[in-house]
């Protein structure tokens, strides 16, 4: 027989679905999982419900947090729902089969006046600094994953109408839309982007965002662009481009945005994923709702 998990990867690869960084989860996840398997005098094919069960017992044992321990799990569901289906395995252990719930985490967002500061701090009239604008913008104003503004195509773009077409998880497309300061802080950027290509001597990269060298600009550079900005903007707390996401969903809702809109604009798959921004939004209401209402917390104390 051959190895089941090596077996699972290599269909996973090459269905190309997922990101290389899911695949050496997945991949790490699973021999981890093989493992302890092999420690325990078992093989894939002959576990069972109990054998997952105490699997997950025992990383919660050693301290994992809950959503590590969900993770695991769905690599696990992945895994064995392939086996049944290439007849492998009789049975799904991993079907029903339930993981410790995580606690809801409200996200870090920026308020309003925040968001002025760092899109309203000087920016140099250079390449880097049209870049590092138009990149700030562009997370803000279509509230993207950072992989997704690393991501963009000149073709995609469209500044005349306002809008992108983005690659999101799963591999699937959907329209971005991009304000009035982004497509300007864009077409600013444009033309230090064609002179960084031309010198360079390379070939069109295509992509939106390009670095010195007129190579396609990284993910991990756009994250890191977003640190250094939020930093020289004088922002207290840390910001990540995915606090720019979270500022985004935040705003549109405070403002009226009905749910979902907003997921389509994030490109949420579930509606259940986007609902965490209205535990935001209801406490920044119950805030102003105490401060100003005469029966208030804050007035009934007083």
């Amino acid at each position: 027989m051959t190895d089941p998990v090596a077996d699972y990867l290599r269909q996973l690869a090459s269905e190309g679905r997922k990101s290389a960084a899911t695949l050496r989860a997945y991949g790490g996840d699973l021999r981890d999982f093989a493992a302890w398997l092999a420690a325990n005098g078992r093989s894939v094919e002959q576990t069972g419900r109990f054998e997952l069960r105490r699997y997950l017992v025992e990383l919660e044992q050693q301290g994992l947090v809950a959503t590590s321990v969900q993770r695991k799990l769905a690599s696990l569901r992945g895994l064995f729902g392939w086996l049944q289906q290439q007849g492998r395995i009789g049975k799904d252990p991993a079907k029903l089969l339930k993981g410790p719930r995580a606690a809801k985490r409200v996200p870090r967002f920026l308020t309003t006046a925040e968001v002025d500061a760092l899109l309203g701090q000087p920016f140099d009239d250079t390449a880097f600094g049209r870049r590092d604008q138009a990149l700030l913008e562009t997370l803000y104003s279509t509230g993207c994953r950072v992989s997704e503004v690393a991501g963009m195509a000149l073709a995609d773009l469209d500044l005349d109408e306002g809008i992108v077409r983005v690659l999101g998880k799963g591999r699937k497309q959907r329209i971005a839309l991009l304000g009035k300061p982004a497509c300007a802080a864009i077409a600013a950027w444009l033309p230090h982007r064609r002179e960084l290509v031309r010198a360079s001597r390379r070939s069109e990269p295509g992509s939106v965002w390009v670095n010195r060298y007129g190579r396609p600009l990284s993910a991990r550079w756009v994250f890191a662009t977003v640190v250094a900005r939020a930093q020289q903007a004088g922002l207290q707390s840390s910001l990540t481009p995915h606090g720019l996401r979270h500022s985004f969903a935040t705003h549109l809702l405070d403002r009226g945005a009905d749910l979902r809109t907003v997921q389509e604009l994030l490109g949420h798959a579930r509606l259940v994923t986007t609902e965490i921004y209205t535990h935001v939004s209801i406490g920044r209401l119950r805030d102003v709702y105490d401060k100003a209402h005469p029966l208030g917390r804050e007035r009934a104390e007083g």
